[in-house]
Parts: structure tokens; sequence; C-alpha cells
């Protein structure tokens, strides 16, 4: 059991992230079903320039755990007027690489898309959605930035409501411009990534404005950061960025391999995997709130509360996991119905949603226990565990379990489960042992 002012501790801190991060994905949800009635052919562009894009910009989104980290560890110690000054060095790396990496990228985008996808329809659709997306990579890194620094200091109200507001106009902007309502051009697809990155903007004026009125007093803004903080930072986002690079990577690599079974598949994993980023939330944000919880008790040098803290939270994502997975295990028909509107599509994702719901509580305990170690600042060997199972183990298996053997979605997706087992289990004996402890930033 967990003491209620413990429970309290952590739910005050979680919810709010959860909240923000849930209108994320009932925002990509509802992406996912304006762009499902245009067609199989728009929902696979869509969902495979995505993670494009993510992969394009995943090392820049590694900074926003460097500025937790420390944001953190200076909040626990009472240094409570430099906390801002990760924040300060996060948002100057950002501004420094993001402009020129989106330019290129854009440019690159017509060469390397149809290496992802082989489909003609597919690649019409998908490099104008992606071209749009990789525009607004400055505007997600600084958002990425705020977002850690927030939920360092106990202000992760403010994330969420920012959130909120940015996604209500994402979603208004996407009807607009994918359909040509209200005056606006009818885009389609591209409409869709033009929609997701004016409301990325948005997020990002409150985010400073915010900022600029309540957090001068703590180094917001006081001068460029001296060379020991972008160096530090740059130490403990590198590892993170590469990991989210990786990771990234590998499910764009995951989409390829989906691909070559076919578009259907295609088509059905994008839903499968929009849906399980919902039901995965939980274990994000209590994973977030498990890193800002360890750092700040390491900042004031407990690191045995700093490991309770680990496996309190840990107990709290399993249970609201393992819930959440429940309706995907019991009528899996009805979720994927809201969705995909081809019998034969919905047939093809049925076993793997089961797969997913039955899943859930293995996604908790490395969620959590993964964020509890970037909390501490152990990035490096989380990158290794992350990068070694997802390539080395689980996309070999896949292409030969899929494409070869004629295993199909449910094959990739079974493995998928295994792979996260690997996962879920380093990362808890890491936790276990404790060398996180001694890890000094």
């Amino acid at each position: 059991m967990i003491d209620r002012s413990r429970l309290r501790r952590i739910l005050v801190l979680a919810l709010p992230i959860i909240g923000g991060m849930m209108s994320q994905n009932v925002l990509n949800l509802v992406d996912t079903a304006m762009v499902g009635m245009l067609g199989n052919a728009a929902l696979a562009a869509v969902g495979l320039g995505g993670f494009a894009t993510f992969m394009c910009m995943a090392l820049i989104l590694g900074i926003s755990t460097g500025v937790q980290a420390m944001s953190a560890r200076r909040k626990g110690a009472g240094r409570f007027s430099e906390v801002a000054i990760p924040l300060n060095a996060g948002l100057l790396m950002v501004v420094a690489v993001a402009p020129l990496l989106s330019l290129v990228l854009y440019l690159l985008a017509p060469y390397f898309y149809p290496y992802l996808n082989s489909d003609p329809e597919v690649i019409e659709q998908g490099v104008p959605y992606l071209q749009v997306r990789l525009a607004g990579i400055t505007f997600v890194g600084m958002n990425f930035a705020f977002r850690g620094f927030w939920n360092a200091i106990d202000r992760s109200g403010v994330y969420m409501s920012t959130l909120v507001i940015m996604h209500a106009c994402n979603i208004l902007l996407n009807y607009m411009l994918i359909f040509g309502k209200l005056g606006a051009p009818e885009l389609g697809v591209a409409g869709a990534g033009l929609g997701t990155v004016l409301s990325t903007m948005i997020g990002s004026i409150i985010y400073f404005t915010l900022a600029m009125r309540q957090v001068r007093p703590q180094g917001f803004l006081h001068g460029l950061p001296a060379r020991k903080e972008i160096w530090g930072l740059f130490r403990l986002s590198l590892p993170s960025g590469v990991q989210q690079l990786f990771f990234s990577t590998g499910f764009v690599a995951t989409y390829w391999i989906i691909g070559l079974v076919g578009t259907r598949e295609l088509a059905a994993a994008n839903v499968l995997i929009n849906v399980t980023l919902v039901a995965i939330l939980p274990g994000l944000g209590l994973g977030l709130a498990a890193a800002t919880l360890v750092g700040q008790a390491l900042g004031r040098e407990d690191p045995r509360d700093a490991a309770q803290w680990g496996w309190d939270v840990t107990k709290v994502g399993l249970v609201l996991m393992t819930a959440l997975g429940a309706p995907m295990w019991l009528v899996p028909d009805l979720i994927l119905m809201g969705f995909i509107h081809d019998p034969v599509t919905v047939e093809v994702g049925r076993l793997p949603m089961r797969v997913v719901g039955a899943t859930m509580a293995i996604e908790a305990v490395g969620m959590v226990l993964m964020h509890a170690l970037l909390g501490a600042g152990d990035a490096k060997r989380v990158m290794v565990v992350a990068i070694t199972t997802q390539w080395i183990v689980f996309l070999p298996l896949a292409y030969f379990v899929g494409p070869i053997l004629g295993l199909g979605l449910i094959g990739i997706w079974l493995l998928q489960g295994v792979y996260r087992l690997m996962q879920a289990a380093l990362f808890l004996r890491f936790w276990a042992k404790g060398a996180w402890a001694a890890i000094k930033l």
C-alpha cells in the first residue's frame, strides 16, 4: 500500500500532466477520425508522416529530459533563483539548431519519403504533410523545453492548461483546413499538418508569456546561460535525444515493415498506435511525475526517498493502466470501428488490439521506471537498453515474422509485447540495484 499523503503528492503532480497529454492524444484520435474519412491511403500517409516527423525532431526533444532533471535538482536543493537557468539553456539550444534542421529536412523530404512506403498514393499525400510538419520543429522543441521545466517545479497545471488551449485550436484548425470549412482552403492531408504546426506556434507564445510573468525571479531569460549550464544540459539531453531518435526511427521502420505486408495493415496499425498512445498516457504522465519526485529527492540528498518514489509511482501506474487496457481486450471492434470504416481492416486490427490491452501492465512498469531513471540522470543506460531491445531484438524479428513468414500484423504486435517486456524487466533491475543514486548533476 502507498501512504495517503504520498499518493496525493503523486496524483497532484501527475494528473495535470496526464490531462494535458490526454488532450494531445484525443487530438490525435480526432485527427485520425477526420483523415480516415479521406481513405486508407490518407490514413497511412498521416500515420507514417507523423512518426517520420517525430524521428526528424527526436534529438531536439531530448532537451526536455535534461531541463526537467536539472531544474528538479535545483528545486529540491532549495536553489530557487536558479531553477529556470536550465530552461534558458534549453531554449538557446533549440533556437541554435532547430531552424537549420527544419530547412534541411524540408528540402530532403521528397527524396527520403518514398523509401518509407512504395504506394504512390501514400507518397503523393504523405510528402506535403511531412514537409508542413517539419516546418514547425522549432516550436515543438521550445514546447518540450517548457514541458520539462513546468513539470520539474511542480507547475504541471500550467503545462496542462496550455496544451488544452493548443489542442482545441488544433482541432478547429484541422477541421477548417482539411475540409475547407469556415472560409479556409480545402487542403486535405496537408491541412492536418498545417493545423498542427499553427497550434504548436500558439502554444509557444502562451508558454513564453506565462514564463515572463511568473518565473522571472527564478532566472528566466536573465542573460545568456553560462557555458557550464549549456554543457551540463547537453550531456544529459544527448543520450535521451539519441534514444528518442532510435525509438522514433524504429517506429518508422515498423511502419515500413507493416507496409510490406499491405496498405490495409498499415492503416490498421496507424489506428492501433494512436489508440495505444492514449492508453499509455497514465504511464507516461506518472513517469514524468516520478522523474520530478526522484530529482527533487536527490536534490535534498535523500536517495532512499527517491527510491521509494519510484516504487510508489509504479504501483499507481499498474492499477491505472491495467484498467485502461481492459476495454481493448474485451471490445476491440467497438474501438476500431470509431476510426476504420472498412470491415476487413477492422478484422485485421482485432487481435493486435487485444494484445495491446493485455500488455498495459508491462507498459506501466517500463514507462514509470524508465522516466524515474532519467530523472536521476541515468540517461546513458536507458538509451542503451531502449536501442538494444528495439533494434537488435524487435525490428529484425518483426521483419522475419511479418513479411517473410507471413504472420502479418498480429505476429508483429506479439513481438512488440515481448520487446516491451524485456525493457520493463531491465529497468526494474536497474532501479532495484540503486546505482543511479550516485549520479551527480
